[in-house]
């Protein structure tokens, strides 16, 4: 019979598997004790959750969040980074300090429900956040309509050209 303590422990990990919108998994050895708190730190200003749990209780948890796919990854000391609102941030964060600390090795992700591995992940950190993407779209949607004005505009810029052409040619002749 389950203990009640692990039950609620699966209970917890399944909900924030359920919830999060993009994790990290990394294998956190080798790094020491100020490390981890400056990584903690730099996830935690930018709303990232980062959680180490037992790996037989995440594989429960997982199979319970359809994420059956997780349970290769789960060996040895594993530490997610979830991120509840931007499924690139853990990523984005995670990365760049693996590339200035060597000890930590990520071993894959979750985003929006699918697994991807270690160069997933490092794609998804090459991304463009989102607020440059939007401006991206909103630039690209803006062009063909500024082109367009810019068109008309000179139409109309020719035609008021012409009229007054005329009425110089007019008052000259006068």
């Amino acid at each position: 019979m389950a203990r009640p303590e692990k039950v609620a422990m699966v209970e917890e990990i399944q909900e924030r598997l359920s919830r999060m919108q993009g994790a990290v998994l990394t294998d956190y050895r080798g790094l020491n004790a100020g490390e981890m708190t400056a990584l903690r730190k730099e996830l935690r200003e930018a709303g990232v959750e980062y959680k180490v749990f037992k790996n037989t209780l995440t594989i429960l948890a997982a199979q319970e969040a359809n994420l059956d796919g997780l349970a290769p990854l789960l060996t040895g000391p594993t530490a997610f980074a979830f991120g509840y609102d931007d499924p690139v941030a853990p990523a984005k964060i995670i990365s760049e300090f693996a590339k200035k600390n060597k000890a930590l090795e990520i071993k894959g992700g979750v985003v929006e429900g699918q697994i991807v591995g270690p160069e997933g992940v490092a794609n998804l950190a090459n991304l463009p956040s989102r607020e440059v993407l939007l401006s991206m779209v909103v630039r690209g949607m803006q062009a063909p309509m500024t082109g367009m004005v810019n068109v008309l505009q000179g139409n109309i810029r020719n035609f008021v050209y012409a009229l007054n052409a005329v009425k110089e040619q007019k008052e000259a002749s006068a």
